[in-house]
């Protein structure tokens, strides 16, 4: 994970690779310079309640790896099949590529892209669920 920067706000939390880091009373920046270093911001972070959409438990899934919850290349395999299952579903060019983002990063194991990119589907997969309720 070279070269990626966390802007951390006061009180923030993140886990990083497994230890809870919370940040001091001001705003501070961190840079991880260790390469696949497993990175979760707490505020970010889907219980599993929560997950319940598809872009959701995809979302989890990859959470999961970089809470250390589950092994990286059985939850590979899961991922890969939600984004193509995702895929069917959101076919506009701004979801397609967060998609391809997506899949890139877990065929790279940097989880913490993968689930960066699918966040992004996150306020997409909203508007649809309402959409579709509103009908």
């Amino acid at each position: 994970m070279s070269g990626l920067v966390l802007k951390l706000g006061p009180k923030e939390r993140v886990l990083i690779n497994g230890a809870v880091i919370e940040n001091g009373e001001r705003r501070s920046r961190l840079s991880i310079v260790t390469p696949n270093a497993n990175i979760l911001r707490l505020k970010d972070a889907i219980h599993p309640e929560e997950a319940n959409t598809p872009v959701r438990r995809v979302c989890y899934i990859a959470q999961l790896v970089l809470s250390g919850d589950a092994e990286p290349d059985d939850a590979k395999l899961q991922i890969l099949r939600g984004v193509e299952q995702l895929s069917q579903v959101l076919t506009d060019i701004d979801s397609r590529e967060q998609l391809t983002n997506a899949t890139n990063a877990v065929l790279d194991g940097r989880f913490y892209f993968a689930l960066k990119s699918l966040r992004a589907l996150l306020p997409r997969e909203d508007r649809l669920f309402a959409a579709s309720k509103a009908s």
